[in-house]
């Protein structure tokens, strides 16, 4: 049987390598990279073009389900496994109407991984047993109806780039070397979002993004 290949996305180093020492003891799994932020798990998913990637959702820069989204675009054939310590409805329900295939708590084991992304892999979807069939019925019911509302939908990838940055205390001279954009650009994408988003102060801007999930707080 050929190798899966699985790209690896968290941003704890220790993390990643042990949860890659524990998938490189099966013989039909291949980790092929490691990334430590949403944007660097784009560009490695753009390079390698894995059949599945791990990807936890508390990430710097870009987190774990705004990079989905973009990943799906650039490798729309790539399974996208979410592991993560997050239980919360929400983020499952943005996780799944992003294009994820998976979602995986971190109290799995090892061998639970692994067969997840062998389903995954396979074009199956996977679900933690220890997330409640009252959630999973919930949000299978009502994405779509919400991803059609959802105000998030008003911004550019871009925008919800530098929001996230701005939300994360990030100065606009900070957000335009990340992004290799001049500090004017930066203000551009400032008003727009606020504009669009009708909410003119920081700290809104940081609850909004506490509340779509777009940061994180606890892990």
């Amino acid at each position: 049987m050929s190798n899966i290949s699985v790209l690896l996305a968290d941003d704890h180093h220790v993390v990643r390598k042990g949860i890659s020492a524990l998938l490189s003891l099966d013989k039909e799994i291949n980790i092929v990279g490691e990334a430590k932020d949403g944007h660097e798990a784009i560009t490695m998913a753009s390079n390698l073009i894995p059949d599945v990637i791990v990807m936890d959702i508390t990430m710097p820069i870009l987190n774990g389900i705004d990079a989905i989204r973009q990943i799906k675009r650039a490798v729309p054939n790539t399974k996208i496994l979410i592991l993560t310590m997050h239980n919360k409805e929400q983020y499952i329900r943005r996780a799944f109407a992003e294009g994820a295939s998976g979602y995986l708590l971190k109290d799995a084991t090892d061998g639970e991984l692994a067969q997840a992304i062998k389903t995954v892999h396979k074009g199956n979807t996977v679900l933690s047993p220890s997330i409640s069939n009252f959630v999973v019925k919930t949000f299978i019911e009502n994405t779509h109806s919400e991803t059609q509302k959802d105000s998030l939908l008003l911004l550019t990838d871009r925008e919800r780039q530098v929001l996230c940055l701005i939300a994360e205390g990030k100065t606009n001279k900070e957000i335009a070397a990340f992004l290799s954009i001049s500090k004017s650009t930066v203000n551009v994408h400032r008003t727009n979002i606020m504009e669009k988003l009708d909410i003119h102060e920081i700290a809104g801007l940081v609850r909004y993004s506490v509340e779509k999930g777009l940061i994180f707080i606890g892990e």
